[in-house]
């Protein structure tokens, strides 16, 4: 939906991320890394949370999009003001990545619209000067 009512359907995303070093192995091109997604209800209408996107950047070689149901095994509802918080991680092949993606959402008054998730970094410490 292009002309979305931002007032009425308003989710926000905040993510944080850690590398875990104890469970990465580098010389194997294991690196893994955890974020913390926070999603909020900025909006007057509750909604649904149905899918999720991700493109995961490692490289210009290698992208990867991950599409499914729910996040951790929920959709959950958010009334207005609501926040749902869950932890997640991924594996990379490299030290540094991106990910960003969406979340398709359906509010209760039937609009369907996406609460984008704004690129976010995925960094070994030791990758970035």
């Amino acid at each position: 939906m292009s002309n979305i009512d931002v007032e009425k359907y308003n989710i926000q995303v905040d993510v944080t991320t850690e590398f875990i070093e104890q469970r990465s192995s580098p010389q194997k091109d294991e690196f893994v890394f955890t974020y913390t997604i926070t999603i909020t209800n900025r909006g007057t209408v509750a909604a649904k949370l149905l899918t999720r996107h991700w493109k995961i950047v490692e490289s210009e070689e290698h992208i990867y999009h991950v599409r499914g149901e729910g996040v951790v095994g929920e959709q959950p509802h958010l009334r207005p003001g609501e926040t749902f918080r869950y932890r997640s991680g991924t594996v990379l092949e490299t030290p540094v990545g991106t990910m960003e993606g969406s979340y398709q959402m359906i509010a209760d008054d039937g609009v369907t619209f996406d609460a984008i998730i704004s690129p976010f970094l995925l960094s070994a410490p030791y990758a970035i000067n």
